[in-house]
Parts: structure tokens; sequence; C-alpha cells
């Protein structure tokens, strides 16, 4: 299918020059005189191999078709992380290094949306934001509420997070997949 160069972001897979590509970032850059153009830094999904590409703004490129799925997280393996369709009940492995950081949140029992090529998975997509619960944190000393100070916190799973000072450990909070980010207090 294709698209305007700048409609890319990251996770989209372009094909290039007969290989697939997975779009890591993308900025757009606006030189003084003469036209916009797209820098997009992608990753080869066989091999690994990084590339550096301008494109001007008004170019197409081919972006390829991928299939999506609903799939339930069961756990993680000795090969990577096994998900199971919801409709066919086959199980999937999927290597860490396609699902990127947001694989800290991953629990039992989610559903995630996994985009594949020909049967081969490449991006998994996990649902905005997870229910985590503080495990430790460091107490409020008085007089620092003035302004919107933040605090470190740990979650169950070992990642750190800035909470606000009012959040103490056994609380449960919403934290956004992508960057790890605290979003409010659990409901």
């Amino acid at each position: 299918m294709k698209v305007n160069a700048i409609t890319l972001r990251p996770g989209n897979v372009l094909e290039r020059n007969g290989k697939l590509w997975v779009v890591t970032k993308s900025d757009i850059m606006q030189p003084g005189k003469g036209a916009s153009v797209i820098q997009v830094e992608m990753r080869e999904i066989k091999s690994g191999t990084k590339d550096n590409v301008r494109f001007r703004t008004q170019e197409t490129v081919e972006r390829a078709r991928l299939e999506q799925d609903d799939y339930q997280y069961l756990y993680e393996g000795a090969d990577g992380y096994e998900f199971m369709h919801l409709e066919t009940y086959e199980q999937v492995v999927v290597n860490g290094d396609i699902i990127g950081y947001p694989k800290a949140f991953l629990q039992e029992g989610m559903k995630v949306v996994i985009e594949s090529h020909e049967g081969t998975p490449l991006n998994v997509q996990l649902p905005d934001s997870v229910i985590m619960e503080v495990s430790e944190t460091e107490p409020v000393i008085k007089g620092q509420t003035a302004s919107s100070s933040y605090k470190p916190a740990v979650l169950e799973n070992g990642e750190r997070v800035m909470v606000p000072p009012h959040i103490d450990a056994g609380t449960k909070i919403v934290v956004k997949t992508e960057d790890g980010s605290y979003v409010e207090k659990a409901k």
C-alpha cells in the first residue's frame, strides 16, 4: 500500500529493496530554503541492520500489509514470550526484542494485538495503560508539597516510575505502557 512519507511513524513497516524495514524513529526537518524532508531511522527485520533515509515529504513509500490478530499473553519461556491466538488457540513465541520496552508491563492473561507478515510476528501492541501496584517508595518530606514535585517509586515488576507525593507503597496506579510514566491513581 503506497503512503506519503510524511505519514510514517515509529512501528510502521515498509517494503524497500525487497526487504521489510520497521521504522524506529522519524523526524520532519524544515531547512531554511527548499522543501521539507522526513528523516527516518529504520531497522531491517530479519538481519537487524539499521539505516537512516531521507524522503521528500510528498514522496510515496510502500508500506507492508500486516495481519493483525488478537492474542492472549501466557508466560515468559526460555525462547521468548508465549502468546495464544484467541480464536484458533494456536501458540506463538515472540522474541523480547520485537516487543521492546513495554514487555516489562506484560501481565498473565493480558490481551494484545500481534502484527505479523506472512506468519512472522513483527510487532506486539499492548494496551495503552496497565494497573500496577507500587511496591516501595520514599516517604513524603513535609514542606515539599507546595510545588508539584514527584518522588521515585518501584513497581511490582521492578520498574522505576515518578509518582506524586500522596502515593504510598501498596497503592495501585495506572501506568502508560509506552514509556512507563504515571497516569493516575487506580480507581
